[in-house]
Parts: structure tokens; sequence; C-alpha cells
């Protein structure tokens, strides 16, 4: 277990993940549909997206959570 203060990069890293996941797995079916390699080619496109999509988790979150604050009634 994480102490509390890592709460927001473990959420980060869990949403980017399945995120990332998500979206590689619908690109790589979109673009080379269902074939015998597709669950290979479909993790290597999510790793790649993962090690994207992590770090820009964590930098634009902050800013979401601003833009969001001022979205709602508090």
């Amino acid at each position: 277990m994480f102490p509390p203060n890592f709460a927001p990069a473990s959420f980060g890293f869990i949403l980017s993940g399945l995120m990332s996941l998500l979206v590689a797995g619908i690109s790589t079916y979109r673009a080379t549909g269902l074939h015998v390699g597709f669950v290979g080619q479909w993790s290597s496109a999510w790793l790649m997206a993962w090690l994207v999509a992590f770090p820009v988790v964590l930098v634009v979150a902050p800013l979401a959570r601003r833009l969001v604050a001022r979205l709602v009634r508090r």
C-alpha cells in the first residue's frame, strides 16, 4: 500500500493505462482488423500510448481540475 500523497499519481497511472488500452485497441482494430497478430500489435500500440499518456495526465490533470472547479457550483 502507498501513502495517501501517492493518490493523484496512482489515479493518473490507472486511468491513463485503462484509457490508452481502450483507445489503442479500437485504433488497432480499425486500422488492421482482427487477424492472427492482432493482440501483439494491440499490446505494442498500447504500451507506446501509455508511455505518452501517463506523463501527459500528470501534467494536464491540475489544469482540468481548475477548469472543472470553474464550471461547477460550490
